[in-house]
């Protein structure tokens, strides 16, 4: 049974939203650090699996708050993603040409690509990555937003079966069409689908439809120990087994937060809003402080927690000196400040 906020209801603030941010961030800078000090920590790629249901969550809440026009949507994704993607793809580029970065091969076509988010093969690896490697999910992230923005002229209640639609013809596309080209090989990956999945989490959400404390507590519970399960013992893991896990842990917090089972912790609403910068940054430091370490002979448990530190640490600096000032001013989405519903657009519970 659902019951409609009044429209003079105090504006509800998702933290949960801005905490699971920072725990995507914080996974990512972990996988980053242990590749660079020796260790293991495989299971900290799963917070791209996350940040793609958080966004899939987001896009579908934020329009159905605030409906908007697709050219208009794209204006302010560009706003919000570019600037300071292209500023730490022109630190890469600068720092190749000056030789800071001996492996890194750059082309004009690649270099473009990787601008544009236009998936290519790097010339350095031959993998399908973008000259800031970190990159390549943004690729995902500009194909779901066109293909997002594409459906925005349908009537609203067309929009979720649209796209889930266009993105389930291209992962069955994946599975009957033997291909290596770049286009082909990322946008038929079953790992679009968690986009899907973070638009019925909101569709969901906004309606209601969520569970409990006890159930809710229960999905993130059930997610963070699968996601241990996999660290620990080591076990193979892709988007069929992390993106399940990451849609429990976005529809379980979600759900807390509806039921008043969030806290509000100031530093981890600040590591969520700083997300974006920290993910793009943190492998500079990573890398220089791995390789300090390692020559003033450190033992690698203390170059895995230092590089760790240090790409946080810069990443809120970045957030803090660049990607803030940058989008002061009217925003769309959550760039600066924890996500929320204002009076009229609350779930109903």
């Amino acid at each position: 049974m659902t019951a409609a906020i009044p429209e003079n209801a105090p504006k509800t603030t998702l933290y949960g939203i801005q905490y699971l941010r920072a725990f995507a961030a914080l996974a990512v800078v972990a996988f980053h650090a242990a590749e660079r000090s020796g260790h293991a920590f495989a299971i900290g790629a799963a917070g791209v699996d996350v940040f793609f249901v958080i966004s899939g969550f987001i896009m579908w809440v934020i329009v159905e708050r605030r409906p908007v026009s697709p050219g208009r949507f794209l204006k302010e994704r560009i706003r919000r993603i570019v600037p300071v993607y292209w500023l730490a793809t022109g630190v890469m580029v600068a720092g190749a040409l000056a030789g800071l970065f001996p492996n890194l091969v750059l082309t004009a076509g690649h270099v473009a690509g990787s601008l544009f988010f236009v998936p290519l093969r790097s010339p350095s690896s031959g993998e399908v990555w973008p000259v800031l490697v970190q990159g390549w999910t943004l690729n995902y992230e500009f194909f779901f937003y066109a293909v997002f923005a594409a459906c925005l002229l349908l009537p609203a209640r067309l929009r979720l079966p649209a796209v889930a639609a266009i993105f389930l013809l291209l992962v069955t596309l994946g599975f009957v069409v033997e291909s290596d080209k770049p286009l082909v090989v990322t946008y038929t990956r079953p790992i679009i689908l968690e986009f899907v999945a973070g638009m019925l989490i909101g569709r969901l959400w906004l309606a209601g439809h969520v569970p409990g404390r006890p159930l809710a507590l229960a999905l993130i519970v059930a997610s963070l120990a699968g996601f241990a399960a996999i660290g620990i013992l080591r076990l193979p893991f892709d988007e069929w087994t992390c993106g399940p896990l990451a849609l429990a842990l976005v529809y379980g917090t979600a759900s807390m937060e509806t039921r008043g089972g969030v806290p509000v912790l100031r530093f981890p609403a600040l590591l969520g809003a700083a997300s974006y910068s920290i993910y793009l940054w943190h492998t500079f430091a990573i890398s220089v402080a791995a390789k300090a370490g390692a020559a003033l002979g450190l033992a690698p448990s203390i170059i895995f927690v230092a590089s760790a530190a240090i790409g946080v640490a810069v990443g809120l600096c970045a957030y803090a000196l660049v990607e803030r000032p940058l989008l002061q001013g009217r925003g769309f989405g959550i760039a600066r400040k924890p996500f929320s519903l204002p009076p009229g657009k609350q779930p109903q519970v």
